[in-house]
C-alpha cells in the first residue's frame, strides 16, 4: 500500500515509517519540523517539509495514496493558556484541512493518532455503590495528601477499573480538547465523504528516539534525565497513581494493523481503539524500573506534590484492538522500561 504519513520525523511517526518501509510499503513522509517537538527546523532526507494547514501543498502529495496515517500534532498537556491557539491550529485546523484535501484527491481512508487524555479521569467503582463518576479533586484534599477519588455517595476511596472506548470523553487540557475535536472531525468526514477512519488512543508511549527534556517529553524521559544527572526522580502524589505505558514499537505495530484494516472498512465507518500494553503500573514503579536500567542505586523520591487538574488513575482496556485489529502489545513494561534507560533519545 502507499501511505502518506504526517509527523513522519517524530518519535512515533519515525517508528511507523520504519516499520511500513521494512514491510515493503511505500511511505510519503511529511513533517513540519516544529521546533518545540524536534529542536531542529530542517527536515531529514526524503521528508516533505510542510504545514498540514497549507491546503495548496496536498494535491501532488496525495496522488496515488491509498491511506493517510495522520500523526502530526502539537503534543503535551498545554503548558500555558497561551498554547491554546497552537493546539487549535496545528491539531484541529490541520486535521480539517487534511481531510478536505483527501476528499478532493479521492483518498478516503484514514488512521489518526488520538490519546487516552480524551477520557480525563479513568473509570472507578465503589465496593458498596458500584460504578461512580468522581468530581475533580479539590486543592484542599491534595494538600492534605488525600489523593484517591472518594465515592460521591459514601466518601470511601474509589477503586480504578479498565476504561473501554465507549467511556465518556472529558478533556481537561488544551491538548485533550484538540484530540477530541480531531476524532469528531473524522466522524463527520466519514459520513460526508463516504470514507472510513480509525482513531488510535495512545496511552503513555515511551522508547528509543523519545524527545529529551522538553515540556512535551513523557514522564519516563524526565525520570531518566534526573537519573543521568545523579538526581532522584521526583514522583508526585504518593506514587501509586496508575497508568499504562506502551512501547513505541508496539504503537507502530498497532498503526500497521489499523492501516491494513481500514482499507477493508465500509463507507461511513469510524472506530476508536485503545493502544496500550495491557499491564497497568504505578508511577513510582515506572521510576524504579528506569532506575534499574541505569544500574543506579538512586531511589525515586515521592514528594507528595501535585498538579491541579491531574487525573488520579486512567488505565485502558486493550481488548477491542485485540479482537478487531489483531493487535496485542508484546513489550512488557518490566522489560521495556529498564531498556529505555539506555535507549538513544532525541535532544
Amino acid at each position: 500500500m502507499k501511505v502518506l504519513l504526517t509527523g513522519s520525523a517524530g518519535f512515533i511517526g519515525g517508528a511507523i515509517a520504519d516499520r511500513l518501509e521494512a514491510a515493503g510499503d511505500e511511505v510519503v513522509r511529511v513533517d513540519l519540523m516544529l521546533e518545540k517537538a524536534h529542536g531542529a527546523t530542517s527536515a531529514p532526507a526524503g521528508t516533505h517539509q510542510l504545514d498540514v494547514r497549507d491546503a495548496d501543498a496536498w494535491p501532488d502529495l496525495l496522488r496515488g495514496v491509498d491511506v493517510v496515517c495522520h500523526q502530526a500534532a502539537m503534543v503535551g498537556a498545554g503548558v500555558t493558556v497561551a498554547d491554546l491557539p497552537l493546539y487549535a491550529g496545528h491539531n484541529d485546523l490541520g486535521t480539517a484541512v487534511l481531510l478536505a484535501a483527501m476528499h478532493e484527491a479521492g483518498v478516503h481512508r484514514l488512521v489518526q493518532a488520538s490519546s487516552m487524555v480524551v477520557y480525563g479521569e479513568g473509570r472507578y467503582t465503589c465496593a458498596e455503590h458500584g460504578e461512580q463518576v468522581p468530581a475533580t479533586r479539590p486543592r484542599e484534599a491534595l494538600e492534605a495528601g488525600r489523593f484517591e477519588n472518594p465515592c460521591p455517595v459514601c466518601g470511601e476511596p474509589l477503586t480504578w477499573a479498565l476504561v473501554d472506548e465507549d467511556a465518556r470523553l472529558e478533556p481537561r487540557s488544551s491538548y485533550a480538547a484538540s484530540k477530541v475535536a480531531q476524532e469528531h472531525y473524522a466522524i463527520a468526514w466519514v459520513r460526508q465523504a463516504g470514507a472510513a477512519a480509525l482513531s488510535l488512543r495512545y496511552h503513555n508511549v515511551y522508547g528509543p528516539r523519545m524527545p529529551r527534556d522538553t515540556p512535551y517529553s513523557g514522564v519516563a524521559a524526565m525520570f531518566r534525565s534526573s537519573l543521568e544527572r545523579g538526581e532522584a526522580p521526583q514522583v508526585f502524589e504518593d506514587g501509586r497513581q496508575v497508568r499504562d505505558f506502551v512501547h513505541v514499537d508496539d504503537v507502530a505495530r498497532a498503526n500497521e494493523a489499523a492501516l491494513r484494516a481500514v482499507l477493508e472498512e465500509p463507507e461511513g465507518h469510524h472506530r476508536a481503539y485503545n493502544v496500550a500494553s495491557g499491564h497497568p503500573i504505578g508511577i513510582r514503579d515506572v521510576a524504579s524500573l528506569v532506575a534499574r536500567g541505569t544500574g543506579s542505586d538512586i531511589e525515586p523520591e515521592v514528594t507528595g506534590g501535585y498538579r491541579l487538574g491531574d487525573v488520579r488513575h486512567v488505565v485502558a482496556s486493550p481488548q477491542r484492538a485485540t479482537d478487531e485489529l489483531g493487535f496485542t502489545a508484546t513489550v512488557h513494561p518490566d522489560q521495556g522500561l529498564p531498556a529505555f534507560a539506555t535507549a538513544p533519545l532525541r535532544d
